[in-house]
């Protein structure tokens, strides 16, 4: 028996108390800070809705656009570039328009589009579509026709912002799309990030054909045959076919450059290059075979 529990015996007989070590005070922590409100020019307007042009002919200058929906790795500069080689189509470099964001940073500025009827969406649309419109007026083209790969996780609001837009579907083997994302740049873009990062791609880009109406094309068909399916491209968008669109490497497409579009050889080349042999269907993973099915390269 040690001599405090001796003493604690002895008191609590005494006096019916026992001595205890006072609890060690245990610092406070400081209450949490209030996360600063970010700048009046990044906060959206209150009650902000995504809604289509209440008033279609003063709010939009863009007729019927063409939006070419695909994943990235999947052939869309070489269709871009041949439907800009069309007399009637300016196909421009990717815009990603839909990063174009509207800051509005004075209170006054603010209540004013509030009380014109804007929500902070329908300001941008605005934007959006003076961008595009200004790119196709230069060119003296009559339709414009915009790919941009990411604008698939947009359609939505895409379609909404155009009502009258088109839509085409640029579908390639999910395997190739996979080993072409890599082989971009193969320090970057490790095998292993390879398939969720193109997958999500594809999901949405298969949402959109499920809501959307639009045409079909396929990348394979499009290299092996492109006639043929330029020519079914031309009739959707009610355009007399043009061989000019087969030999588009005569034509001025804008700069190939890295970030907004393919940027190899491959696609500067001027000619259409055969596509790699698909995938055998053991070297497809199976994260990948729903979309495979879903799109007919694997039954």
């Amino acid at each position: 028996m040690n001599w405090r529990y001796r003493a604690n015996a002895t008191l609590e007989g005494l006096t019916g108390y026992t001595l205890t070590r006072r609890p060690r005070r245990q610092p406070q922590k400081p209450p949490p800070k209030t996360p600063p409100k970010p700048p009046l020019e990044l906060q959206r307007l209150p009650g902000d809705q995504v809604r289509a042009p209440e008033d279609p002919a003063h709010d939009r200058l863009l007729r019927a656009p063409v939006f070419l929906l695909s994943s990235v790795r999947s052939g869309s500069t070489l269709l871009r570039v041949m439907l800009n080689s069309h007399s009637h189509v300016h196909a421009p470099i990717e815009t990603h328009f839909r990063r174009v964001s509207v800051g509005l940073g004075t209170d006054p500025v603010r209540q004013a589009m509030e009380l014109l009827g804007h929500t902070h969406s329908d300001i941008e649309h605005l934007v959006w579509d003076r961008l595009l419109h200004r790119e196709l007026t230069r060119s003296g083209k009559p339709v414009l026709a915009e790919k941009t790969p990411s604008n698939v996780f947009a359609w939505r609001r895409i379609a909404t912002c155009w009502p009258d837009a088109r839509f085409v579907f640029l579908l390639r083997h999910p395997m190739s799309i996979v080993q072409s994302w890599h082989e971009a740049d193969p320090g970057k873009r490790p095998m292993e990030e390879a398939v969720p990062r193109t997958l999500s791609y594809m999901t949405y880009l298969q949402e959109a054909r499920t809501h959307l109406e639009g045409l079909t094309l396929r990348y394979e068909d499009l290299v092996a045959g492109p006639e043929a399916e330029l020519r079914r491209l031309c009739a959707f968008l009610g355009l007399e076919y043009e061989p000019a669109m087969l030999d588009y490497g005569r034509q001025d497409h804008g700069g190939f450059v890295k970030g907004i579009g393919d940027w190899r050889d491959k696609i500067r080349a001027g000619t259409v290059v055969e596509g790699r042999p698909l995938p055998e269907p053991e070297e497809i993973p199976e994260e990948l075979h729903g979309i495979c099915r879903t799109w007919g390269y694997l039954s």
